[in-house]
Order: structure tokens, then C-alpha cells, then sequence
């Protein structure tokens, strides 16, 4: 199916419009970021976690300490709500109440549960390496199984899952078009600066080319 078939926790309701159950929508927002907060309820006490994560398919992936009581009750089969938003810029209207941003969104609904098999574990964490930054698992030392059994990967199928996304200039009431105000929007992007070397970085180790192309750079 090209698209997830929304229900009452996933439909959006306020501006419709802006809306979308595409799942090329949805997976363009959430594989531009790194970002994520995941929402759960433990003891009848609601959380929201700030994490990495990685996709493939239809599964969402994050990981964290194996002594973690969200990691714990999270590999266990707890629902959960995955959000992922990027700021895009600043919408300026002739009325205050008209300001707004212009963003995209996604919140994805499903049931977490922990990659117990050592070589799905491996892969897994490869790909979130690759994912971060292509091309660094052929230089990096593996995991070793002190690190593997200190980490769980926690995966989540997609049940449900909706793009909210805000483009384009202001809208205001049609009597404020006359004011003599300035209007528009001010674009936000997020952008990767120069790399800076570790301060314990052996001497005559050179920048890789996959992380100059990655950050823009040109290598002299």
C-alpha cells in the first residue's frame, strides 16, 4: 500500500490540509533527520525520550542501554509513539495571530520490541552507523560482545503513521493585505559546519573523503 490507513489516534484533524498519510511523504520527512522523541507510558506515568533511530521498510529502530528501565519495558511490547519534526523557518504575517513556521512532522504508532539475535543486533547497529554516516563502518573497530550485550536494539513496525507538513508564505485575513507591514518568512536550515579533529587525533591521519563530501568540503 502506498499509503498508511489512518485511525482516530493517527488522523489529523486540525488543518487537514496540511495532512498526509503518503508513505513516500512520511518516509522523506523521517530519513532527513536523527532526531527523534519517543512517547510511552510506564506505571501510568507518561514519558517522552529524546533518541537516535534509524528505518528500514516499515520498522523503525533506536537503541540504548541494556540497564535501562524504558529500554527494558520497551523490548517487551510496550506501545509507543515515535515524532520526528524539522524546523524549516520563521512565517511572519501581518497579525500575530497569523504567525506561524513552516516545519514538517511525523508521528509514527506501534509496539517496540528488542532484536535479541546477535547478528540482526550486529547488522542493525551497522546500518545506524551507516545511517549516521556513510561509508565509516569499513574504517571502525566492530562491536565488540561486551558493547553488544550492554546495548539493546529496539525495533517497531509501523502501524500507523502521519505527515503534518507547513510550506509557503503567510495567510492572513483579507483586510490586512492593505497594512502597510512586512510579511513573509524567514528560511531555517540546519547545515554541517567544518569537521574538527579530536584533540588525542594521531598525527598524519587525514580527513576521509566520505566525510568531506558529507559535510561539503573540498579536500585541498
Amino acid at each position: 500500500m502506498s499509503q498508511f490507513k489512518p485511525t482516530v489516534r493517527s488522523r489529523g484533524r486540525r488543518a487537514p490540509k496540511r495532512v498526509n498519510y503518503d508513505r513516500e511523504t512520511i518516509y522523506g520527512v523521517l530519513d532527513s533527520s536523527f532526531m527523534c522523541h519517543v512517547g510511552y507510558v510506564l506505571d501510568d506515568q507518561p514519558f517522552v525520550t529524546p533518541t537516535s533511530y534509524w528505518r528500514e521498510g516499515d520498522t523503525l529502530f533506536w537503541h540504548g542501554s541494556a540497564a535501562s528501565r524504558m529500554i527494558k519495558r520497551m523490548a517487551e511490547g510496550l506501545p509507543a509513539c515515535l515524532t520526528v519534526s524539522h524546523f524549516d523557518g520563521l512565517v511572519l504575517a501581518r497579525s500575530g495571530f497569523h504567525h506561524s513556521f513552516n516545519y514538517r512532522s511525523v508521528m509514527a504508532f506501534g509496539r517496540a520490541r528488542a532484536i535479541n539475535d546477535k547478528a540482526a543486533k550486529e547488522a542493525a547497529l551497522e546500518i545506524f552507523v551507516e545511517r549516521v554516516m556513510p561509508g565509516r563502518t569499513a574504517e571502525i573497530r566492530p562491536a565488540n560482545a561486551k558493547e553488544l550485550k550492554a546495548t539493546t536494539v529496539v525495533a517497531m513496525e509501523i502501524e500507523e503513521a502521519s505527515a503534518k507538513i507547513r510550506s509557503g508564505p503567510p495567510i492572513d485575513d483579507a483586510p490586512d493585505y492593505d497594512l502597510e507591514v512586512w510579511a513573509g518568512t524567514v528560511p531555517v536550515k540546519l547545515v554541517a559546519e567544518a569537521p574538527v579533529p579530536d584533540p588525542d587525533l594521531k598525527a598524519g591521519i587525514e580527513l576521509p573523503d566520505y566525510i568531506a563530501q558529507w559535510t561539503g568540503m573540498e579536500k585541498n
